[in-house]
């Protein structure tokens, strides 16, 4: 088979090797997944660079989050078990872990739907408890783990404010839905955000950015508001002034998705029966902006790595170009 690999850690159009590598043995546990499409996440980059809380060991093959078919024909989603990932035709995963496909979503999105939306749905719900009518703002709201927020804060009741970089991503945040967007490239995003809420500021805070995006949102929390630290793709880790969490009575929740899959998994079944139900409904619809071959996914990482890339882009191996409903 082929399938994408990593021999030493690096930048990932440097790094990625596709090779033809035989079709990767099941552990204890595991079954194999033949893969019918790819999701490219921001973890899928750190892998490559040596720098994820998880470092498999080389060489191995990226891509944590897959739609794919077992081998007595059920089409499921899995994060595949490193170091066999899921950038590759044939991949493992643990078979106690496998959830249903949503018969709503293409193969594409069924791959998108899952640590995204879980993650999103985690933070929005349980660390926030984000309620109908307050207001959620959600920053890099037109990438992967932003657009899935937006839905999942509109499918709530919330009103929702979207931070973006750039214009391209403005038409992208306005199609999601948000009830404004702001360009944080040409904007102030406390200010904008006060002057939309009257000066309440926002209730919710979902931050998949850190840095900057972190520092404009403790300007612009609202009273007993809740910013929920969901990654920093930004590159900067904030320090939190607690002198100031103190003051202006808002809370810093964290949130590691892994650690529900590891402790609750119950949890995580009941999150995906959620989100397969508003699949159905249309309330949610993962945002898929490209859908690629085999060959483009060293770049795919890349572009995702650099963050120029809108919605998920989404690698199709399977030979019957991963599109079946």
């Amino acid at each position: 088979m082929q399938a994408w690999r990593v021999h030493t850690t690096g930048e990932p159009r440097e790094a990625m090797r596709l090779e033809d590598v035989p079709e990767p043995v099941p552990g204890e546990g595991e079954v194999r997944l033949r893969v019918l499409a790819a999701a490219v996440n921001f973890p899928d980059a750190l892998l490559v660079r040596g720098q994820y809380q998880i470092r498999p060991p080389l060489p191995f093959t990226p891509g944590v989050e897959v739609c794919a078919e077992t081998e007595d024909g059920r089409r499921v989603i899995a994060n595949p078990a490193l170091p066999h990932g899921g950038l590759a035709e044939y991949a493992t995963a643990p078979a106690a872990a496998l959830l249903p496909a949503p018969d709503s979503l293409d193969d594409a999105e069924a791959a998108a739907l899952h640590i995204g939306y879980q993650t999103g749905w985690f933070g929005l719900h349980r660390r926030a408890r984000l309620q109908a009518g307050e207001t959620l703002l959600v920053h890099a709201a037109a990438g992967g783990v932003g657009s899935a927020a937006v839905q999942l804060g509109r499918a709530a009741g919330a009103t929702v404010i979207g931070v973006v970089g750039g214009k391209a991503k403005v038409r992208t945040a306005e199609e999601l839905g948000c009830d404004l967007v702001v360009d944080r490239t040409a904007e102030d995003v406390a200010a904008r955000v006060k002057e939309f809420t009257g000066g309440r500021g926002a209730d919710v805070v979902y931050d998949p950015v850190g840095g900057d995006a972190y520092t404009a949102s403790t300007k612009c929390i609202a009273f007993e508001g809740r910013i929920v630290v969901v990654g920093f793709a930004g590159g900067t880790v904030p320090t939190p002034a607690l002198n100031h969490v103190l003051v202006k009575n808002y809370s810093v929740l964290g949130l590691h998705w892994g650690l529900y899959a590891l402790r609750d998994p119950a949890a995580v079944r009941d999150c995906h029966a959620e989100l397969t139900r508003l699949a159905a409904t249309g309330a949610v619809k993962p945002l898929v902006s490209e859908r690629l071959p085999l060959a483009a996914a060293a770049d795919a990482v890349q572009r995702v790595a650099d963050g120029t890339t809108t919605g998920r882009l989404v690698v199709l191996p399977a030979r019957d170009g991963g599109t079946r409903p």
